[in-house]
């Protein structure tokens, strides 16, 4: 039997809209059920927020009601007497120190053998400034090796990330490249595919289904530049956006100049993925980067055939091009429209390719992911 434990899981909020914030509720949801006692920590209250379990049966804390302000630090002579900025940067310094004070005394009421997950890079600034003796501290990415490497946080991860107990990224592909990089420390954990639909979907509509924030980085400019491709060939069929986010207007913007609105439904925000890609046939992403991406997960158990760039080992991990889902050179705007036709024009190749799916994605089931968490936890403690 395993041994309870506490878990504290640590991320940039508990409440974002987003993929690590689902995966975050589910994940502490799975290891309550397991018998560890669990305490969700986010550095801030989201503005654009997700609905959470409820009740989630587990604490839920925000060390800050909103965003807090980023450092300040003079450029010059002139600006080392702007005394405003430099009482806000005090009022801010200030601030933080009782956020590390108030997630040390969370830290503090823990029994011997606690974890704490730091599920995203930024929120270990204030995780690496607590008291958290006598705790395993595991950190995350759910991003690729690539797209870090590409970002700011690459330089955070190398400087920060060497000294915990272990540091995680999604498929063993990426581990090797941080391995390669001077990463001792790495592993990898796959994300968990959440549930798996008591039903496939039927794939009778003629519905390709995006869902995912509008973000840059999940490249819905690029979908609707492919759509513009698709859709004069696919009269019959509708691309559903579903999700909101900064870059709504200027992608209806975009959508309205290619001619598309007749064909492209802006669906917002959904609690309902299984209802929504039961009225889909076809699943399609088209991100910029990606780390394990749930939602690929959750259109493969519902039986529905992906079309993908190919951005990442992770989702080249999930779809097993040609067998289960087909994959396009990332950023290849022709060759995505090219999976979309044939997904489109050929429903015995649909029905195959999405049976396919919903039986090969339960290698990543709950049961198999939270075995590797404990052998993980049990491994830490020798």
């Amino acid at each position: 039997m395993n041994r309870s434990r506490d878990v504290f899981v640590v991320a940039n909020s508990t409440d974002e809209l987003g993929g690590v914030t689902g995966w975050m509720h589910r994940t502490a949801q799975l290891f309550q059920e397991a018998g560890h006692r669990v305490h969700t920590i986010g550095i801030h209250a989201a503005e654009r927020k997700m609905a959470l379990p409820d009740p989630p049966g587990y604490p839920v804390t925000a060390l800050y009601p909103a965003h807090p302000p980023t450092p300040w630090a003079p450029k010059g002579v002139r600006d080392r007497f702007r005394i405003p900025a430099r009482r806000a940067e005090a009022g801010r310094v200030a601030r933080k120190r009782q956020a590390v004070e108030q997630l040390s005394e969370i830290f503090r009421g823990a029994r011997p053998g606690g974890v704490v997950i730091v599920s995203q890079v930024w929120a270990m600034e204030w995780v690496g400034e607590a008291d958290t003796g006598g705790l395993r501290v595991i950190g995350m990415s759910h991003e690729s090796y690539d797209y870090s490497r590409a970002s700011h946080r690459y330089r955070w991860i190398k400087n920060h990330y060497p000294p915990l107990d272990r540091w995680l990224v999604l498929t063993e592909e990426d581990a090797d490249k941080w391995a390669g990089d001077g990463m001792n420390n790495v592993g990898f954990m796959p994300n968990a595919l959440a549930a798996l639909p008591e039903l496939p979907s039927p794939r009778r509509e003629k519905s390709v289904a995006s869902i995912g924030r509008l973000t840059d980085q999940k490249g819905i400019d690029m979908l609707l530049d492919t759509w513009a491709l698709v859709a004069p060939q696919r009269p019959d069929w509708r691309l559903d956006v579903y999700g909101t986010g900064e870059d709504e207007a200027e992608l209806k913007a975009q959508c309205t100049g290619l001619g598309l609105d007749s064909s492209v439904g802006w669906r917002g925000r959904t609690d309902d993925v299984p209802g929504a890609l039961a009225g889909s046939s076809v699943f399609v992403q088209s991100s910029r980067g990606e780390g394990f991406p749930l939602a690929l997960l959750e259109a493969m158990a519902s039986g529905v055939p992906c079309a993908a760039f190919d951005c990442a080992p992770g989702v080249r991990e999930i779809v097993r091009d040609g067998e289960d889902g087909l994959l396009a050179p990332a950023g290849d705007i022709g060759a995505l429209a090219d999976r979309l036709l044939r997904l489109t024009g050929n429903p015995r190749m649909r029905d195959a390719m999405g049976d396919r799916a919903r039986t090969n994605v339960q290698r990543f089931s709950e049961a198999e992911i939270m075995s590797r968490w404990e052998e993980l936890f049990a491994f830490l403690e020798r």
